[in-house]
């Protein structure tokens, strides 16, 4: 069977970057709202998912908080438009009969992860939605990434990215991403590289010591010369960085379910937005679905 797990935040994000100005008659934003909505039957008319979840995040991760305080401490706070249609993107999530799954002091990446791995070794497939890099270090034969379309180029559609394809855009494979990103560092998480280490430099010495540990190994070998010591000396700030970057995956999973859709609620919230195009859309979709008021 095949299942769409979805990074809930990151896609909200990106609904509401697309259309940040959409509104109620009374000033009160909608835009994320109705890329939401449109983006998750999209996806659900594309890959016909057995069922779908969305993960979100109620907090910070108490486990890479431990060892990094400063971990995505320079993100900033969510845009207060944004802010203000979270609470409706959840409730939309349960009326339209999908499962949502949050846990206080856990990031959602990692129950996400955990998630993936587990469906994949009971042997479904495992769709996930997203374009955070880091569930590029999960991606294997039975799961693979929906790469949402460029904001450039829509009429591209959501594409998968499998191993392959995380090979060509990293220059490393999933298994590696995590010893990558530890090298080159990640400014969207606050996690510091080695200055001087890009892309290009990590991948070729993933390429030839095969991972981080075996590049502190060996140090006093890797090319440039120039960037020896500072691979030395930073040993210790590197293996934190790849406690950090290394998703969890052997949080427990949920059940997953299927809820049916709520169609009197769906309606109600959509009314309540204004949303007359996605309000004739759901009746149309959800009307011939027995009971759902």
């Amino acid at each position: 069977m095949k299942y769409l797990l979805v990074d809930g935040f990151n896609l909200a994000y990106r609904c509401y970057f697309a259309i940040p100005d959409l509104t109620r008659k009374d000033g009160f934003p909608t835009g994320a709202l109705h890329g939401w909505v449109k983006s998750l039957w999209k996806l659900a008319d594309q890959e016909r998912p057995e069922a779908t979840v969305v993960f979100f995040d109620l907090g910070g991760s108490q486990d890479r908080l431990a060892l990094h305080p400063e971990y995505k401490a320079q993100r900033e706070e969510m845009p207060e438009p944004l802010a203000k249609q979270v609470p409706h993107i959840k409730a939309l999530t349960g009326a339209m009969g999908l499962k949502a799954v949050e846990l206080e002091g856990v990031e959602s990446d990692d129950l996400l992860a955990s998630e993936a791995v587990a469906l994949s070794a009971a042997g479904h497939e495992v769709l996930i939605v997203s374009s955070d890099k880091d569930f590029a270090q999960i991606v294997g034969e039975r799961i693979t990434i929906m790469i949402p379309p460029p904001s450039s180029n829509p009429k591209l559609g959501w594409r998968r990215m499998n191993a392959a394809g995380v090979a060509e855009k990293f220059g490393v494979s999933p298994a590696q991403i995590a010893d990558y990103l530890a090298l080159v560092g990640d400014t969207s998480d606050n996690i510091p590289g080695v200055g001087g280490v890009g892309p290009k430099t990590a991948s070729r010495w993933l390429a030839q010591y095969g991972s981080l540990e075996q590049i502190l190994a060996r140090a006093c070998e890797i090319e440039p010369e120039r960037l020896r010591e500072a691979v030395a000396t930073g040993a210790e700030r590197l293996r934190l960085n790849l406690k950090l970057t290394t998703l969890n995956t052997a949080l427990p999973v949920v059940p997953i379910s299927k809820p049916s859709p709520n169609l009197g609620e769906l309606s109600r919230i959509l009314e309540e937005m204004e949303m007359k195009g996605a309000l004739a859309e759901a009746r149309e979709r959800y009307s011939g679905q027995g009971e759902l008021f």
